[in-house]
């Protein structure tokens, strides 16, 4: 892969990308941009290994995600989400606070059924893709989004 070729794929990518870690990040903007910023930077220097036998997107949302679940790992979250209202109040929050239910309703899902869901449902990928991207099974990417939409139904449904 050229260096053209890779920003084409990335300007045609980014945003999905970054929307996709914000909302794995349960709104944490400026996580998501952290672990956006380190996803390209594994992805430019090893784009030689990327296969034209499969799309782009599916290639680095794999790196994103393996990107995300290392800096879990890394990190251990010190405030809850229940800090988040405190911070919407505050006149410079940014506008995900606007979806302050659903960033805390999906961080109460485990990171697996979090994954399959926003893979899913907001960037469009079908179930052999996101198994891809997670490493793992069809059949467990389905009980993820089986499981992840009923807790996900329980938790919305309670506010």
């Amino acid at each position: 892969m050229t260096r053209q070729q890779f920003i084409s794929y990335i300007e045609s990518n980014q945003r999905a990308l970054r929307r996709f870690l914000t909302a794995l990040c349960c709104g944490d903007s400026s996580l998501a941009d952290d672990i956006a910023q380190e996803t390209l930077m594994k992805a430019y220097l090893n784009c030689d290994n990327f296969r034209q036998d499969s799309k782009f997107s599916t290639w680095i949302y794999r790196i994103a995600y393996n990107t995300f679940i290392s800096s879990r790992r890394r990190e251990r979250v010190t405030d809850p989400i229940s800090c988040a209202s405190e911070l919407a109040a505050c006149e410079r929050a940014d506008k995900s606070f606007e979806y302050q239910h659903l960033y805390k309703a999906l961080d109460d899902l485990s990171e697996k059924e979090r994954t399959a869901i926003l893979l899913f449902y907001m960037q469009g990928y079908d179930i052999s893709e996101i198994a891809g991207i997670t490493e793992t099974s069809a059949d467990a990417v389905k009980q993820h989004l089986s499981r992840g939409r009923r807790h996900l139904r329980t938790l919305l449904t309670e506010d």
